[in-house]
C-alpha cells in the first residue's frame, strides 16, 4: 500500500484499474494520500466477464478539479453489426468510464477501459474496434466546446503493430512515441526488439477535427517499481504482482 501511494502521489489525477468490491484498501489508499485527494469511480462490474471489478480516478484537488461529466459509455444498437460482419453482438464487458477534468483554463475527458480478455486475441478486435470508432467520433463533438479527450487504460494488446493494436489505431488513436519502448508488464522481456504484453496505452488523437485543443505533450513515461520494493526478501516477480500489480504504471504530462 506504500508502494502504490507512493507512486500515485506524484501525479495529479491517476485512473485505477481493477478495484475490488471490498473498498477498505482504496479508502486506506485515500487517507494515507492527505485531505487534499479525492476520488470517483464506477459500482461494481456485475457478472462473470465484469469480475466484479471497479474503475476509479484519484486525483489531487489542490491541481485539477471535476468539471461536471462522469458516465459510463454504452455502444448505440445500430453499431452492433454495422462495426464488422459478426464483430459487436453485445454491449462491453466492463463498460469504459469517462470523467472530465479542469486544470487552468484547459478541459480535459479521461476515458479508461478494461479490453476483455478473451479465450484468444482475436476476441479482442471487435471491442477495441467499437472503441476506436466511438472514440473519434466524440472526440470530433467534444473538440467543439473546446475539450480534449484523452484515451487509457489496459487494452490487452498482445504487441505493438498487431491486429490489435492496428484495430485500435484504426480512427487515429495515437500513442505518443515516448511510450513505445516503456515496457507494461512486469513478466514482459526487456531484450525483445518489439515490446511484447503491451497491454496498456494512453492515447489520443494528432489530426484533424478530433485533436488535442490547448494541450501539449511535454513527456512521458512509465515507473518501474521492481527493483526498488522487497529487496531484503527477495520477493518474486509472481509474489509482487499480487502485492503490487503486474503491470508498470504509465504516465503523460501536458502543459498549455
Amino acid at each position: 500500500m506504500w508502494a502504490v501511494a507512493e507512486i500515485v502521489s506524484r501525479f495529479d489525477v491517476v485512473a485505477l484499474q481493477e478495484v475490488t468490491g471490498d473498498l477498505r484498501a482504496l479508502r486506506t489508499l485515500m487517507k494515507t494520500l492527505g485531505p487534499a485527494w479525492r476520488f470517483v469511480m464506477t459500482d461494481n462490474n456485475r457478472g462473470s466477464k465484469g469480475s466484479g471489478k471497479r474503475m476509479a480516478y484519484l486525483f489531487d484537488a489542490s491541481h485539477v478539479e471535476l468539471s461536471g461529466l462522469a458516465g459510463e459509455l454504452v455502444v448505440p444498437p445500430e453499431w452492433l453489426s454495422e462495426i464488422a460482419p459478426d464483430a459487436l453482438r453485445e454491449q462491453f464487458a466492463r463498460s469504459p468510464y469517462a470523467v472530465s477534468f479542469q486544470a487552468g483554463d484547459s478541459t480535459v475527458i479521461l476515458v479508461t477501459l478494461h479490453v476483455l480478455y478473451g479465450s484468444k486475441p482475436g476476441d479482442r478486435i471487435p471491442e477495441l474496434t467499437a472503441i476506436a470508432r466511438w472514440m473519434a467520433d466524440w472526440a470530433r463533438q467534444v473538440n467543439r466546446w473546446h475539450h480534449n479527450l484523452v484515451v487509457l487504460g489496459d487494452f490487452n494488446i498482445d504487441r505493438q503493430d498487431d491486429p490489435l493494436y492496428r484495430a485500435f489505431t484504426s480512427t487515429g488513436l495515437t500513442v505518443p512515441a515516448a511510450l513505445n519502448s516503456v515496457r507494461r508488464s512486469i513478466f514482459a522481456d526487456p531484450g525483445q526488439p518489439t515490446l511484447s504484453k503491451y497491454y496498456d496505452q494512453i492515447a489520443w488523437f494528432t489530426q484533424g477535427r478530433a485533436q488535442l485543443i490547448n494541450m501539449q505533450l511535454l513527456s512521458a513515461g512509465g515507473v518501474d517499481f521492481v527493483d526498488h520494493l522487497y529487496r531484503d526478501v527477495g520477493m518474486t516477480k509472481a509474489q509482487m504482482q499480487y502485492r503490487v500489480s503486474d503491470h508498470y504504471p504509465l504516465w503523460v504530462e501536458f502543459g498549455q
